[in-house]
């Protein structure tokens, strides 16, 4: 496979370091050094909650390094888990560094707050589909006459619960405040529209139009910071701005141009999942990259 005219490298799709315990999500895997975690991102990539038994080359690398740049932008906003983008300064790691390059961070341990956190400014996706059925996206209520894709008069907070296995579902503030508490929910959702706004609007200046985004927060020494990954391809609706058009959906850089095809495809969103074809790995490539190089002004390299 090729792109911008080199060969793409192989998808790292799975990581082994034998003398850290692992646990492993549908992209990271995690790794307890002891003091703190080492998050490693593979080039794995899921749709309708499974993962696909392709990857994508340098999907990994493109959402940390995109992750990096977030927590860089809104560290004057929110603490994050982050200690260092380098991997530990442990001599056993020696063979492994060159895997761990460009897609590992070394983070804090936090208690990983049990809430979904979605900002929404755009009507699409699962939030449109509630607004046909009930006029509502997660209890709140929403002007009539919307169409799809529609930017919505101020940003909403639609949380959901956070699912080990299966769907997460959407909730009502009211459902989340009953799971972590109302203090806690609405320090969550406060944060969350204050990330998502200044994003927007810096996402905005360069192009992009983000539509949704998703957040997970957790808690350490007290505090409520952002873990995880932050405003990626793989967590958020990214759209290109010049080509915006309300009632219809919309051009992405995102992950939904794989949902797309498996859409088209037949597969019934159950295990076993499909392989991707070359034509669908590589523009998925060239849109995780130009959502890299488009926000952080920054050319990427394989």
């Amino acid at each position: 496979m090729d792109f911008r005219g080199k060969p793409l490298p192989p998808a790292v799709t799975s990581t082994s370091i034998p003398f850290w315990p692992k646990r492993s999500g549908k992209v990271r895997d995690i790794y307890d050094t002891g003091g703190a975690l080492l998050i490693v991102a593979t080039d794995r990539i899921s749709a309708y909650d499974c993962v696909l038994a392709s990857g994508i080359p340098a999907k990994g690398r493109i959402l940390t390094g995109l992750s990096l740049f977030w927590f860089d932008f809104l560290s004057g906003l929110v603490q994050n888990h982050l200690i260092s983008a380098e991997a530990p300064s442990d001599e056993r790691l020696g063979r492994f560094r060159p895997l761990l390059a460009g897609r590992s961070m070394l983070v804090k341990k936090a208690r990983v707050i049990p809430v979904e956190c979605v900002a929404r400014g755009y009507l699409s996706g699962s939030a449109w589909r509630s607004y046909v059925r009930t006029g509502e996206v997660c209890g709140v209520k929403l002007p009539k006459g919307l169409r799809e894709s529609d930017r919505l008069p101020e940003p909403v907070f639609t949380p959901a619960t956070k699912a080990e296995s299966g769907h997460d579902e959407n909730i009502s503030f009211g459902e989340a405040a009953s799971f972590v508490g109302r203090e806690t929910a609405e320090t969550l959702r406060d944060v969350t529209l204050a990330v998502y706004e200044k994003a927007a609007a810096y996402a905005l200046s360069k192009g992009v139009i983000i539509a949704d985004t998703k957040f997970e927060f957790g808690v350490h020494d007290g505090r409520v910071i952002l873990v995880d990954e932050v405003l990626t391809p793989d967590s958020s609706r990214f759209w290109p701005a010049d080509d915006y058009a309300p009632g219809r959906v919309q051009k992405s850089f995102d992950k939904q141009f794989v949902r797309d095809y498996l859409d088209s495809s037949g597969w019934d969103h159950q295990m076993p999942a499909p392989f991707l074809p070359e034509d669908v790995i590589v523009k998925t490539v060239e849109k995780y990259v130009e959502a890299f190089e488009r926000l952080t002004g920054r050319k990427f390299t394989f």
